[in-house]
């Protein structure tokens, strides 16, 4: 009886996509700090808005990594990050440009792994297990497939799991190449800080900071009475495990999907009333690009949801049924915000998402009836 092959997960993720996109089309920006964000004109003739000179309650959606070292960085306000920026090429989001990178690099990579779990517009799972050739030389045949489709550089590590291999391919950006095998897990994991891993947030490391816990190795250590204490028993176990390199979740492909979400995971935890504006703008900005996708994918959705994280790892999700399916970003809006009404909003927030289920066919007399406005300009 033959054994099962050992799994081989890879994990990509497009180095600052938005920006690499915007610097295909401007060239002549590359080394600069760009921050990409907000609505308005393309720049004509080289004359670039300046981040200066922005006046509004915007939020950053991505930067180029000149413009992180001044502290800039994504779910940002403009008006701050100006402060920290002032001379950064302000470029507004090109939502069709992203949309068309992203199914060139997907399609590239499909066509060496077909099994693909979408994360995103820039992220996917791959899941390698059984290919014949091995990890080192699978990962550079996909990052060249993805150089050559796109002209655009990623980031990919590749492990037995899903976890590992997202704060790989983390590890070595940009244009990365990290792989976790035998030993690797505890040379090159464990040093990490808490934060690394996907799920422990700021107030989660600052708890266990608190206990002396401010490595993934001395987490792995820890006594797990201690950690049941301070974070309950299934937090207390799911971080054990994390900081074993534990992680059965299998790459999940699905060619007609049942739902289709749109979420974003904060770089900081945003109050709901200092960070109101920001959160008001990502909001209608996640149920713009889900009406996108299902436009793009030709349905709507007869059930609206939303999902909140909050700082205590909390996760609350809010669905409303509508008497018709709906597709535009207004219809959209509104259900969920409708749904934002039944959550007691009394914590810092982590994650927003928003979420179409209970898809159904759009035919052309329904889009007649209800036209979609998919501009964002």
């Amino acid at each position: 009886m033959s054994e099962s092959p050992v799994r081989r997960i890879a994990h990509l993720d497009m180095d600052a996509f938005f920006a690499s996109v915007e610097l295909l089309r401007y060239p002549d920006l590359r080394g600069q700090p760009v921050v990409i964000g907000g609505r308005g004109e393309p720049p004509e003739d080289g004359r670039y808005a300046r981040l200066r000179d922005y006046v509004g309650r915007g939020v950053i959606t991505t930067a180029t990594y000149e413009a992180r070292a001044f502290g800039v960085h994504s779910a940002m306000g403009m008006m701050k990050a100006a402060r920290l920026a002032p001379d950064a090429v302000l470029l507004p989001v090109n939502f069709a440009a992203y949309r068309h990178y992203s199914r060139l690099f997907k399609e590239a990579v499909a066509a060496i792994a077909p099994r693909i779990e979408d994360r995103g517009i820039d992220e996917i799972y791959i899941d390698l297990t059984g290919m014949p050739e091995d990890s080192e030389t699978l990962a550079r045949r996909l990052k060249r497939a993805v150089r050559d489709a796109t002209g655009l550089v990623c980031s990919i590590g590749v492990s037995p799991n899903k976890l590992l291999s997202k704060i790989a391919s983390d590890l070595d950006k940009p244009d990365g190449m990290t792989l976790i095998g035998t030993g690797d897990l505890q040379r090159r994991i464990w040093p990490l800080p808490v934060s690394k891993v996907n799920g422990i947030g700021p107030k989660a490391t600052r708890r266990l900071q608190g206990m002396g816990i401010e490595t993934i190795a001395q987490l792995a250590a820890a006594a797990p009475d201690r950690l049941q204490d301070a974070f309950g028993l299934g937090m207390a176990q799911w971080l054990l495990d994390v900081a074993h390199g534990i992680d059965d979740r299998p790459v999940v492909v699905e060619s007609e999907p049942r739902s289709i979400s749109r979420e974003t995971t904060f770089e900081r935890d945003l109050h709901v009333v200092r960070d109101k504006a920001a959160l008001s703008a990502i909001f209608r900005e996640l149920c713009e690009h889900l009406a996108r996708d299902l436009a793009r994918k030709r349905v709507r959705g007869a059930t609206i949801g939303i999902k909140l994280r909050f700082d205590d790892f909390r996760i609350v999700t809010r669905d409303l049924t509508l008497d018709e399916a709906v597709g535009d970003v207004d219809a959209i809006h509104r259900a969920a915000g409708q749904c934002l009404k039944r959550v007691t909003l009394d914590r810092r927030l982590r994650l927003l998402g928003v979420r179409a289920g209970k898809l159904e066919p759009v035919d052309d007399e329904s889009a007649a009836r209800h036209p979609v406005q998919l501009s964002l300009y």
